[in-house]
């Protein structure tokens, strides 16, 4: 094939979608679109690969492959031009009822041919609460309108009835009306583009560069995996759960390299649970992929071709693919739960391209209630970023979504939140303290502070990592956890009684919200980073004198550096630090969804812990085994009794001695 050829095809389909794109942000009515970027568009195969995308959110882009082999598969041969499908359903490749996909198949000569796809986080989509999603869900019926495959327009009629059922079920509907027609207009203008470019290279053409395109991405990914040595790595990551009663959910991942092909396998991760931390099929793939994609081949465009050297394992029935009557509206946390495992689990192998923890959640915040002169009803869709984590070049970033979240905007405009709501942002700045320390740092948290001015209204939050914090990489501490709170009177009250899960609190006039994200972990021995750039940390208000004492070992002199009083201070750290040989215990060690290590009474004193706390066990080579205690009083002190699966996580074997540090959230 003609180089020149492909690359304008293959460049020409990536700009038709930033064309979609630009054009759904400039008529969306609803700010989550518009200011959040919180949509995707890509231009999909008649066989369901995707074929092209943009800096749009992957989250929302890998799993619409699912959404179209569903519509393949229940229509078949019953799809003509003109006819427009929906779908949100998390069973069959949807993420949360929220995010709805709407599908344009675009025929040529009465072949269906290359059509886009949308999928956008529509503000409110019914449910028990407004917004729908809220961290007291416990079925998916409680989340709002779930949508199977559905046609909304037969050979370009509208099917008014559905559509009727469904904004009738949806609050604020004349925005969710308004960004219906606006993703429609988006499309409809991509089909123009791709009729054009079809007249002009011919269709065998733009099938052949399609092709010829995946193909190349296929090829580069195997020659990338190839690069990872043969064998095996493990790793596992927490989320807090929904209960009260602290019982945290695992997410398992063991990568299997071999030559050029690589399997991920999901077994041993929890069941799915009754609150909304589920996920359906689609989800845990993609969390995979992106990290596939990010560390292994992140400068070429995404394709389908780049899926194919990747299998999964994902049983049924696991928090990672959950089953009817799930709540899914915790997607996100799952998604990045996964992310989480995988980095942890290739850290081992690539630990020169690997990053500390990023904040692991979508921070899903909605305050709403009745604007007092207009009495309408108003959503305020929060998404406070967190700081990404470090890596061994740099810092992580403050105060950004994810380094894996494509043009997803990260801060909201104060002046757009007060112009829309009502409510004042009286403070939005970095939050000190808060990325995980290292030789290189983790990004900065958030603070976000809003004051309700409504008369009533009610709070809800999806969230997570606000027990369990994103963990370093080696060496490197975790970041701080997430924590969100409310304040009546200058008195702090009680929101729920899990950490980030609140499904209807009532606010007053005048309660204050403060938000505070969770920062990226570290990388390296926090001792090990360069004096200056501690000194800069310190000047900037990135991190208090008590932290560049207690962890980078910095003491000044006046306000100079004491280069002498810092390298004892450094060696009395190192020296503080409570190291234990590794023993293998006899019996499984991870009796629910808590893996368990086994120390002497003596030392859990020493630690300054009680049993069932949570420590790290410090693996130099990667990510930490994240474990609760467990009093073994019958085995020597010094000792720490962990299980095979976890001395494989962490690379070790019994007789090494490894660090172990308690994790106070």
């Amino acid at each position: 094939m003609d180089p020149i050829v492909l690359e304008i095809v293959q460049e020409s389909l990536i700009a038709i979608v930033k064309e979609m794109r630009a054009n759904l942000t400039r008529t969306a009515y609803s700010s989550v679109i518009y200011e959040a970027r919180d949509f995707s568009c890509v231009i999909m195969s008649p066989k369901g690969e995707l074929v092209a995308q943009a800096e749009d959110n992957p989250s929302h882009v890998f799993p619409i492959p699912w959404s179209v082999r569903a519509m393949l598969k229940k229509f078949g041969d019953d799809i003509h031009s003109g006819d427009i499908f929906l779908h949100n359903d998390p069973y069959t490749g949807g993420t949360h009822l929220n995010d709805i996909a709407l599908i344009f198949p675009v025929f040529i000569d009465k072949q269906l041919f290359l059509f886009p796809v949308i999928r956008a986080h529509w503000g409110d989509v019914g449910g028990m609460t407004s917004g729908s999603l809220s961290g007291g869900a416990n079925e998916i019926f409680q989340e709002g309108i779930r949508i199977p495959v559905l046609r909304v327009y037969r050979q370009g009629k509208p099917n008014r009835a559905l559509l009727d059922l469904m904004f009738n079920n949806m609050r604020a509907p004349r925005e969710r009306k308004g960004d219906f027609e606006a993703i429609l207009g988006a499309c409809r203008k991509a089909e123009t583009r791709i009729r054009a470019l079809a007249a002009k290279y011919g269709v065998s053409t733009i099938i052949a560069s399609v092709e010829t395109a995946l193909n190349l991405s296929e090829k580069r990914m195997r020659a990338a995996v190839s690069r990872i040595p043969s064998g095996e790595f493990r790793y596992e990551t927490y989320l807090d759960g929904s209960s009260a009663a602290f019982e945290p959910v695992r997410v398992k991942v063991k990568v299997s390299v071999d030559r050029d092909r690589l399997t991920v396998d999901f077994t041993g991760s929890s069941p799915q649970t009754r609150g909304p931390l589920n996920a359906g099929p689609a989800v845990a793939p993609s969390g995979a992929f992106i990290i596939l994609k990010s560390l292994l081949d992140a400068r070429s465009a995404i394709n389908h071709g780049a899926f194919r050297p990747i299998g999964f394992i994902n049983p049924e029935g696991s928090v990672l693919n959950a089953t009817y009557p799930a709540a899914c509206g915790g997607f996100s946390e799952i998604r990045r739960c996964v992310e989480s495992a995988m980095m942890g689990a290739l850290a081992a192998a690539l630990p020169d391209q690997v990053t500390g923890d990023i904040k692991g959640t979508a921070n899903h915040i909605y305050i709403s209630g009745i604007k007092s002169q207009t009495h309408e009803h108003f959503i305020f869709y929060e998404y406070p970023a967190g700081g990404t984590g470090a890596f061994r070049e740099s810092d992580g970033n403050n105060a950004v979504r994810s380094f894996t979240e494509g043009d997803f905007s990260s801060i909201q405009p104060i002046e757009s939140i007060e112009n829309q709501f009502p409510l004042i942002i009286d403070c939005c700045e970095l939050r000190t303290d808060s990325g995980g320390d290292g030789k290189s740092r983790g990004g900065l948290g958030l603070k976000r502070v809003v004051r309700i001015m409504a008369d009533d209204a009610a709070l809800n939050i999806l969230s997570d990592k606000n027990i369990i914090p994103p963990y370093g990489v080696m060496g490197g501490y975790g970041g701080a956890p997430n924590r969100f709170e409310v304040y009546r009177d200058n008195r702090r009250i009680e929101i729920s009684a899990v950490p980030g899960k609140v499904s209807g609190f009532p606010l007053q006039k005048g309660d204050v919200v403060v938000m505070e994200t969770s920062g990226g972990g570290g990388y390296g021995d926090p001792l090990e980073r360069d004096i200056q750039k501690t000194k800069e940390d310190l000047g900037q208000g990135v991190i208090t004198p008590e932290r560049a004492m207690s962890r980078y070992g910095i003491v000044f002199k006046g306000r100079e550096i004491d280069e002498i009083e810092t390298g004892k201070q450094r060696e009395e750290i190192r020296n503080r630090r409570i190291r234990l040989r590794v023993a293998q215990r006899e019996r499984q060690a991870a009796e629910g969804p808590k893996r368990r290590c086994g120390l002497g009474s003596k030392t859990i004193k020493i630690l300054g812990v009680r049993e069932g706390d949570l420590v790290e066990l410090v693996g130099l080579k990667g990510g930490p085994l994240r474990a609760w205690v467990e009093r073994r009083p019958d085995k020597s002190e010094g000792e720490v009794e962990i299980d095979k699966i976890g001395l494989q996580i962490l690379g070790i074997a019994a007789g090494h001695q490894i660090e172990i540090r308690p994790i106070y959230a």
